[in-house]
């Protein structure tokens, strides 16, 4: 049982429904199949609110690895789920710090070569949103800027808007929020940077909102969210060698072993829309050929033949569930 949080803060997080909000848990639980893993690992873990559903199925004697590059994230799921499984029998939770993108390297370090289920949640958590301190959100106007999902991490929102030129803040505009009105943005966040460094969201969200139409900002939904979620992918590097990092968890799954990926930016979808079609269908071969000559052969078969959405109740619970697909696929 982990003791080295507050007692009160951890009486708060397990009473609080918005610490974590699992996203589409019970089709997550449904792919993955869970009672047939004796090795798991959520590579996102998170509040832990997937791992415990998980953890809840798994088979006596199972292990479940739990991966995060957030050290409160980790401390927190794994007080949570200590507690809430505390009398589980034979089952072990296991939490790694890491970015899922060393997955491989991380279990090979504890003798793990092989397992059966992946789970990666690319969203950020509730948690993290909800934490003023943390400066994801612009709820918190007097918030500093930071959006690092690694606390220990050098590189802060704060740094980019204040030393990324017009150009490349234009880039990260367009390519990682499909902003319309990047450059605009862009150049008044120069301007705005020449006569005072912007510290705060409050500040970024007045800079952006003043480059935009009246038509925009009289539009549903906030005219910042853009913005502010490509600020948030390029600090975290969350697109830099995904199609790699979700390759390297298919290469490490037993046959017939099970992943799931849920993605919240159309990004992030099409980069894993793309590995699954060419891991389905990886032949080279000229498609008039008569018959296949490379020899490469499939190794993995759809679990969704189109992404999962959450539904209607999903949405009234969860309003952040809007955004995320889910995917799945079986090692053959």
């Amino acid at each position: 049982m982990v003791t080295y949080l507050q007692p009160l803060i951890l009486e708060m997080m397990m009473l609080s429904d918005t610490y974590h909000v699992p996203i589409m848990a019970d089709q997550v639980i449904e792919l993955l199949k869970p009672e047939n893993c004796r090795i798991a690992v959520d590579g996102t873990l998170g509040g832990g609110g997937h791992a415990i559903r998980m953890l809840q199925r798994m088979p006596e004697g199972a292990t479940l690895y739990g991966i995060d590059r957030d050290p409160e994230a980790i401390e927190a799921a794994t007080a949570r789920i200590n507690a809430e499984l505390d009398n589980t029998s034979g089952k072990s939770f296991i939490p790694i710090r890491g970015n899922f993108f060393d997955m491989k390297k991380l279990l090979e370090a504890r003798g793990v070569y092989k397992v059966d289920a992946v789970l990666l949640d690319l969203g950020v958590s509730s948690r993290q949103f909800d934490a003023e301190n943390r400066g994801f959100s612009y709820r918190y106007p007097n918030a500093q800027l930071d959006m690092r999902m690694d606390t220990d991490a050098n590189f802060t929102a704060k740094d980019l808007v204040n030393t990324y030129s017009e150009d490349e803040l234009c880039r990260v505009f367009r390519d990682y929020g499909e902003e319309r009105y990047a450059r605009q943005i862009a150049r008044n966040i120069v301007r705005r940077r020449e006569k005072k460094l912007i510290e705060t969201t409050g500040e970024l969200e007045a800079i952006v909102k003043a480059s935009l139409p009246e038509k925009i900002l009289k539009t549903k939904g906030h005219p910042c969210r853009t913005v502010f979620q490509a600020i948030r992918i390029e600090v975290n590097g969350e697109l830099d060698g995904l199609e790699g990092a979700v390759e390297s968890a298919v290469d490490i799954l037993n046959t017939d072993g099970r992943i799931a990926v849920i993605t919240f930016h159309s990004l992030e979808d099409r980069i894993l829309k793309t590995l699954f079609k060419r891991l389905q269908n990886p032949c080279t071969c000229d498609p008039k050929a008569p018959i296949c000559t490379c020899g490469k052969v499939p190794t993995v078969e759809p679990l969704t033949k189109k992404p999962i959405i959450a539904d209607e109740a999903e949405l009234e619970r969860n309003p952040r569930a809007r955004s995320a697909k889910l995917r799945a696929v079986r090692k053959l």
